[in-house]
């Protein structure tokens, strides 16, 4: 081959060297929409150097040779540019359609094939011949068909790639309109150049300015790379990636001041749909956290809890602080990662409350056994001895009737202290029931006073019941039964003799208030606390009766088990006062369990 290179050879075969070098670098990258841009800078280097030296020919069948080489860049070249905007716009989806990407490569494949196999048909050139009237001889072409096809879906390509970039780029972050304009212009200027060619506006008769429009490109290319780190963070794909990220990100630069975020941080900041996020000072978006703004500003690199309010809640955080010192642009930045912890501390308190609450229960448990080893056994061991003593003619029927009344109160205490064993360990079953129906409290409470008239005449205490008649309340009537009975037992316990138990209803808080109301010995402040916990010892009555303050227990599981409640009201002293809340209809849940049912 006999070459002559000019000034414009040797500049097209310079550039397309370095353009094949970006292609090269580009093409390392491991992303998708890089390496496509790589492929599409491959194309260019391929075209140009090609083109550079057919300008260099002096003989029509060498500059065919280097047209034949040139088309595997030029049919590639729309090929690269539409499915790197489709991969940068995040419309990959439309190219891994085997039909759609099929067609794509058919239509490059047959352009090239008809330009190799010209001679045999002429559909891509009509006619072609060596032009030697300019300063140095350029190939002259008469378009033909194929030429004009490939030229039109040259530029559909072109017009679909470039509006897909623009579309997509107009939706960034400001941050990156410095670095999307790069792009934008680079991949422009040669599509500009080429069509400029196309309609006939060339400096130099033949001359294609498109080839050299890519120094242009190179310089815009190498000035990204370099100075926006075009490779390094793709703004499309970044916003992609964060966007789906639940933690929220935040890159602030050495004047602690915000470039960039992700959606997710929003949510933590006091006002979340603000459009100052760019630009504000780290101190006015986390004002009062003073342990955080420090760490950043001595440059402590590491993990910062913090709590935060805002419109959408209180959250419980942890900021990873990371530093990053990009010593070549004389920048540092500061990504903090915020992971929220919300869930996982109210897990965690959840878990610690579970941990305290069967503690509780196991220590009432113990104490159970231990009442049943000692307050159950005495009273029966007691029992057992004066009935031996009785069988063996030790005692007379004198002595044994001053004995009675102790071993009456002895077991009129075991039964009740068995009934709330019982009830208690019932109600810690799972899948004890409740039978929840209407019935009427009054009915019920007189029912209860009679049970315990003897125990309040022997201490001279009057009942007064004062509970409107026809009151119906909706709850498991054996289980308020039980409680009154706890809480009717231990009014007469602790009543001096005259004293009275008031005994009255009325509606209050959407629910029905029985009260039962004494003026015996009251209730010592720091007693009244710890009631319904199981950890109170209950203190002998005023006739030194004995209790175990398990009665409580019961009352306070069985009323929460209706969905009621159970207060107290005491003064040393003075008497003592029990509230319970009984609902008088079906709550939420019993519908719920009805409908469950059906």
């Amino acid at each position: 081959m006999d070459f002559t290179f000019n000034a414009y050879s040797y500049f097209l075969i310079f550039f397309g060297a370095i353009t094949l070098f970006l292609s090269w670098y580009a093409y390392r990258q491991d992303h998708g929409a890089v390496r496509l841009f790589g492929l599409m800078m491959l194309s260019n280097a391929i075209w140009s150097i090609a083109y550079g030296f057919e300008l260099a020919t002096n003989n029509l069948s060498d500059a065919k040779f280097f047209i034949d080489i040139e088309y595997i860049g030029i049919t590639t070249v729309p090929l690269y540019w539409l499915l790197f905007c489709l991969k940068l716009s995040g419309k990959e989806y439309w190219y891994k359609r085997t039909l759609n990407l099929s067609i794509l490569i058919i239509v490059a494949a047959i352009t090239s094939i008809l330009v190799w196999t010209n001679d045999y048909h002429h559909l891509h050139y009509k006619h072609y011949f060596m032009d030697t009237s300019g300063p140095f001889p350029l190939v002259s072409i008469e378009p033909g068909i194929s030429y004009r096809i490939f030229t039109t879906y040259f530029y559909v390509l072109l017009a679909i790639g470039s509006y897909l970039l623009i579309s997509t780029f107009r939706k960034a972050d400001s941050i990156y309109k410095r670095q999307n304009y790069s792009i934008i212009v680079a991949a422009l200027i040669p599509w500009v150049t080429n069509i400029a060619y196309t309609f006939g506006f060339r400096p130099v008769e033949n001359l294609d300015l498109t080839p050299f429009a890519f120094a242009g490109t190179i310089t815009f290319v190498a000035i990204a790379v370099y100075r926006y780190k075009l490779f390094d963070v793709l703004p499309v794909a970044r916003e992609k990636v964060l966007d789906l990220i639940q933690d929220g990100f935040l890159v602030i630069d050495s004047k602690y001041r915000v470039i960039d975020y992700n959606h997710a941080l929003r949510k933590y900041l006091d006002e979340p749909n603000s459009k100052k996020i760019i630009g504000a000072s780290i101190e006015s978006l986390f004002p009062e956290q003073d342990a955080f703004i420090q760490c950043i500003k001595k440059h402590q690199s590491g993990k910062v809890e913090l709590r935060l309010e805002s419109p959408l809640g209180v959250h419980d955080l942890e900021a990873d602080i990371l530093y990053l010192d990009e010593n070549q642009l004389s920048n540092n930045a500061t990504i903090i990662k915020f992971q929220d912890l919300t869930h996982f501390k109210q897990e965690s308190l959840r878990s610690l409350g579970q941990t305290e609450e069967l503690k509780k229960l196991n220590q009432l448990k113990d104490r159970i056994f231990s009442i049943i080893a000692h307050d159950l056994r005495g009273p029966l061991v007691n029992l057992s001895e004066v009935l031996k003593m009785i069988s063996n003619d030790e005692i007379t029927i004198e002595e044994f009737k001053m004995l009675s009344p102790t071993l009456n109160k002895d077991i009129l205490y075991t039964t009740e202290l068995l009934e709330n064993i019982l009830h208690w360990s019932r109600s810690q079953l799972k899948g004890y029931g409740l039978n929840k129906e209407y019935f009427d409290l009054r009915s019920m409470i007189i029912n209860e006073v009679n049970y315990h008239l003897p125990s309040a005449t022997s201490k001279n205490v009057k009942i007064i019941q004062d509970v409107f008649p026809g009151i119906m309340v909706y709850a498991d009537m054996l289980m308020i039964q039980i409680v009154v009975r706890n809480l009717l037992s231990n009014a007469i316990k602790f009543c001096y003799e005259g004293c009275e138990i008031d005994i009255s209803s009325v509606y209050n808080r959407g629910k029905m208030m029985l009260s039962i109301n004494d003026n015996g010995v009251g209730i010592k402040p720091e007693t009244v606390e710890k009631l319904f916990s199981g950890e109170n010892m209950s203190t002998r009555g005023t006739f030194n009766e004995k209790g175990t303050g398990l009665g409580l227990v019961v009352c306070k599981e069985f009323m929460e088990r209706n969905e009621g409640t159970i207060t107290v009201e005491s003064e040393l002293g003075l008497g003592t006062k029990f509230n319970l809340f009984i609902p008088f209809e079906p709550g939420n849940d019993d519908f719920i369990k009805k409908s469950d049912k059906h």
